[in-house]
């Protein structure tokens, strides 16, 4: 089963590679040949990666999954959420939105957060499914570790005492919101996969 996943982002396709059974053949944009910035005007990470996955089908006619993640600070009303991405600005810099996020959190003992991932799949004009996926922490005081990507140095998960830029790709794959959500992803592509 050949599936496009709907990103730019060579840190997710690293993440998201691993975790697909060997069956399901992984095409970025660029395999399908789209240059395009795909859009996400939508208030919902739900919304967001059915506006992606959706935006492929329809102009490239391949089978597409697409993923939006929000970081959701408890003492923040939940922001940044949706607009985690663009947090400090349309520039999209992972260094400027967490040092704009520990400047909100600046004297609030309330650090607890959550990574929540949705996956959208759609696989014809008729057929479209969603996937969630969470994990629980809290904001570090400062940035730690020097792998992962975007809020990675300043998310510690629960139960953990190092952010997940200080984790292995490894050990963060199998706790991470995008794993579990691409998890429940493989499962249902697996139920749907012919019977030899």
């Amino acid at each position: 089963m050949r599936l496009c996943f709907a990103s730019n982002n060579a840190h997710k396709l690293d993440e998201i590679r691993p975790l697909l059974p060997a069956h399901i053949e992984l095409l970025s944009l660029a395999d399908i040949g789209c240059q395009e910035e795909l859009p996400e005007t939508q208030d919902t990470l739900e919304g967001n990666a059915l506006q992606k996955a959706r935006y492929v089908w329809e102009h490239y006619g391949v089978a597409c999954f697409a993923d939006d993640t929000g970081l959701e600070v408890a003492a923040l009303g939940g922001e940044p959420g949706v607009y985690s991405a663009r947090y400090a600005g349309p520039q999209r810099s992972a260094a400027d939105n967490v040092r704009k996020l520990l400047h909100e959190l600046e004297g609030k003992p309330n650090r607890s957060a959550r990574f929540r991932t949705v996956v959208a799949l759609v696989l014809s004009d008729a057929e479209q499914h969603t996937f969630e996926g969470a994990v629980e922490g809290r904001i570090a005081a400062v940035p730690r570790g020097a792998g992962g990507f975007g809020y990675d140095p300043v998310f510690e998960p629960a139960d953990y005492a190092y952010t997940f830029a200080e984790m292995p790709l490894s050990e963060k794959n199998k706790l991470s919101h995008r794993a579990r959500a691409v998890a429940k992803l493989v499962e249902f592509l697996q139920q749907q996969a012919p019977s030899a």
